[in-house]
């Protein structure tokens, strides 16, 4: 089970990291023209979601290494699992379905099993 939780953590660390750094340094019209989304938001607030992603990705894996501090790990992906609530609201709001929330109801779904592991038997 700890392999599979480190998979997992790493596999969300590698989607959270790109996700998020093309948030921070990606141009918003580029970026509507992607994710239409982001035409709802102000350009600071579609940066601040891009940097607590990057740094949530950074918390899936980093603590794990530092024994004192490998309790960020479940706190990370607890709070990465929020950010894709949001985005999953997000899409349902303006109207996109199900099919557009998918990705981040499964991203959600996934940190929620890395916390699940590592708040419990399989922790640091």
């Amino acid at each position: 089970m700890n392999i599979a939780l480190w998979i997992v953590a790493g596999l969300l660390a590698l989607v959270f990291v790109a996700a998020g750094a093309s948030k921070v340094v990606g141009k918003r019209e580029k970026m509507i023209e992607k994710t239409p989304y982001v035409q709802d938001f102000p350009q600071w607030a579609v940066r601040a979601i891009g940097v607590a992603e990057v740094l949530g990705a950074i918390a899936l894996i980093v603590p794990a290494f530092i024994g004192s501090v490998a309790v960020l790990v479940p706190i990370a992906a607890v709070a990465l699992a929020l950010v894709m609530v949001g985005a999953v609201v997000t899409h349902l709001r303006r109207g996109e379905g199900i099919s557009a929330a998918a990705p981040a109801i499964v991203l959600a779904l996934l940190a929620l099993f890395v916390a699940w592991g590592r708040f419990g038997t399989y922790g640091f």
